[in-house]
């Protein structure tokens, strides 16, 4: 029976050949808490049965038509937040450089960003708008140079800069319908 080497397949996903396993802890534990307090307050500001408007005490918004189920949300986001941690955890176990610091460093403003247009939420379409769009250009902009680090870390996060995309033509489409309609009491 062939034996599995952990270790191999943990430093081909990870890019981590010639770290310590302490070293890939660590970059773990950041990239992973990084996309979780993304990930919570998305969950924190999340409509729920008991209270579906959560954002504010504000009319329906006119939604677009092209707007994609929510439970097609609660499929879409737990993969992308995967793929950008380990996006972030290759990157993190790349040899030290420049291109290194600036990706890693792009990589934790694209989670600031999300934080940030996730708070939001449709309160101010505004805002929420400008961050995402933000949002968009930091990720692109982290691919670019990603992809000069390690390539497989850059590829991981482009089906999340298709959806930011996505999720800012829905954004503009809500403030474009909404526009003469105050979203925050």
């Amino acid at each position: 029976m062939p034996s599995i080497d952990i270790r191999g397949a943990v430093d081909s996903l990870a890019n981590s050949r010639g770290r310590s396993a302490r070293h890939l802890l660590i970059g773990l534990g950041l990239t992973a808490a990084a996309v979780t307090a993304s990930a919570l307050v998305a969950r924190a500001n999340a409509p729920t049965e008991d209270n579906p408007e959560a954002y504010s005490d504000y009319e329906e918004l006119k939604q677009p038509k092209f707007k994609p189920p929510r439970p097609a949300f609660s499929l879409i986001w737990p993969p992308l937040f995967l793929a950008l941690t380990l996006s972030g955890l290759r990157i993190w176990n790349a040899p030290k450089s420049p291109a290194r610091t600036q990706a890693l460093t792009l990589w934790g403003v694209v989670q600031a960003l999300n934080a940030v247009w996730m708070a939001l939420g449709p309160r101010r379409l505004g805002g929420q708008l400008a961050t995402a769009t933000a949002a968009l250009g930091t990720a692109g902009a982290y691919v670019w140079r990603a992809k000069k680090v390690d390539a497989p870390a850059a590829g991981m996060v482009t089906p999340y800069v298709g959806w930011i995309g996505f999720a800012n033509v829905l954004t503009e489409e809500l403030w474009r319908k909404n526009r003469d309609r105050p979203t925050l009491h």
